[in-house]
């Protein structure tokens, strides 16, 4: 596989960007090789500045659940983008999408838009601090809510990928303010909550953690988080900027049947643009500006690119059927994944919730932040080499998940599974 332009390109942008780019993993150290520069996508398939063509398990890192490119999605965009980028005033499209993001996910009665998941959460962190008059957050080990300084503490994907304990520029006295358990412990839960309830705005959670690799959460663990937040007047806050419309129209609280109070999301009510959502009860968002005093704007909030995308996106994905058919599609390759596995009897542990997954290189099982550090991260470095030369397209971590699309066709499962087998060859060897 040649890829002279896209090392031509990383070596430029290494002396215009820090690292070459503009998010931390992204620069592939982790697993030993260089990255691929992209420049065009289509259904599944990438193809990059040397024109070498993958199979696309990252699918953007989850929002391209309908496939790149999507004809609805273009269309709308083309149309939104014919009237002009951006007003800074509202429009119809807001509203459009408000009403299907609250018919969709069950907690949510009002939403507000922003431009990211990590706006979406720190606003939500804002809002439940202002609702409660409480200063501390719970959080979960490895679990990533994004980039604000309260939440590098113990935080999953590219943090953990580096291998960085936090990050220099967090000032003490805001982590200060920010507790961080083990992801699927009760016991600990119940321990920290009744210890610190006076002191604790909320508690955030991703209800399928998917930044330190897919976890599930064990049976008991949401509900025992929702009655005891409830009894000690603690907001509960999930965040579902990977889950929210991913794991089911209405995200993990629809799959889990356990309902926040604030709900955090990004990525797929994109439909590929950047957006972010916050929303939950009226009662507590009603609280942020203008009705109330808890202050957040943004001037591309609610851009009418990105509402265009996203509505197209979730009439798509409202059609009977769909979720249905990615949960079975995603069954049968994960089922296959894991019988080459056994087959070469390799060390892989395989989580898998709807159409994410991922193959942990470890005995296992991976239940929290602890077993998933257990990881062979450098046999993971090898398996991403392989498939990337045989045109499968990986996340560069062992720490994140692969996403299937609508757009996987029968021939690119198949062609990702005989790499698969040619790469578990090639480890074994």
């Amino acid at each position: 596989m040649r890829t002279t332009t896209s090392d031509q390109l990383f070596a430029k942008a290494q002396t215009l960007i820090p690292g070459g780019v503009n998010s931390p993993v992204r620069a592939c150290r982790s697993v030993g090789c260089d990255p691929v520069f992209i420049t065009r996508a289509a259904g599944s398939r990438l193809w990059d500045a040397d024109g070498n063509e993958y199979i696309d398990f990252v699918c953007s890192w989850g929002p391209m659940i309908l496939g790149h490119n999507h004809p609805a999605v273009v269309e709308a965009v083309e149309k939104a983008l014919a009237n002009g980028t951006s007003y800074g005033a509202p429009t119809p499209a807001e509203v459009e999408l408000a009403e299907l993001v609250v018919e969709a996910m069950p907690a949510v009665e009002k939403v507000r838009f922003v431009n990211s998941g990590t706006e979406a959460t720190m606003s939500a962190i804002r809002l439940a601090r202002g609702y409660t008059g409480r200063k501390k957050v719970v959080k979960f080990d490895g679990c990533y809510h994004g980039h604000a300084d309260g939440f590098l503490v113990k935080a999953g994907s590219g943090v953990i990928t580096l291998g960085i304990p936090g990050s220099p520029g967090v000032p003490e006295d805001i982590v200060k303010n920010t507790i961080s358990i083990p992801y699927n412990d009760p016991a600990i839960l119940e321990e920290t909550l009744r210890q610190h309830g006076e002191d604790i705005a909320c508690v955030i959670v991703e209800p399928m953690a998917g930044n330190m690799g897919v976890v599930a959460p064990a049976k008991g663990f949401l509900p025992a988080l929702r009655r005891l937040t409830e009894e000690l007047g603690i907001v509960l806050i999930f965040d579902e900027v990977i889950t929210g419309f991913r794991l089911a129209l209405g995200g993990a609280q629809e799959r889990y049947g356990v309902l926040p109070d604030l709900t955090c999301m990004g990525k797929i009510i994109g439909g590929g643009l950047p957006v972010g959502a916050y929303g939950g009860k009226a009662e507590i968002m009603e609280q942020v500006a203008p009705v109330g005093p808890v202050y957040q704007a943004g001037t591309l909030s609610g851009n009418p690119l990105a509402m265009a995308a996203g509505i197209a996106t979730l009439r798509e994905l409202r059609k009977p059927g769909f979720y249905e058919t990615l949960e079975q599609k995603a069954a049968t390759f994960a089922a296959e994944l894991a019988g080459l596995a056994a087959k070469y009897d390799l060390p892989l542990t395989q989580n898998r919730v709807g159409s994410a997954m991922t193959n942990f290189f470890t005995n296992g099982p991976v239940v929290d932040f602890a077993s998933a550090m257990e990881a062979d991260t450098e046999r993971y470095g090898a398996f991403f080499r392989h498939m990337l030369a045989a045109g499968i397209y990986l996340a560069p971590s062992q720490f994140e998940a692969m996403f299937l699309s609508a757009a996987h066709s029968e021939e690119d499962l198949g062609r990702a599974l005989e790499a698969t087998e040619s790469s578990f060859k090639k480890l074994l060897a």
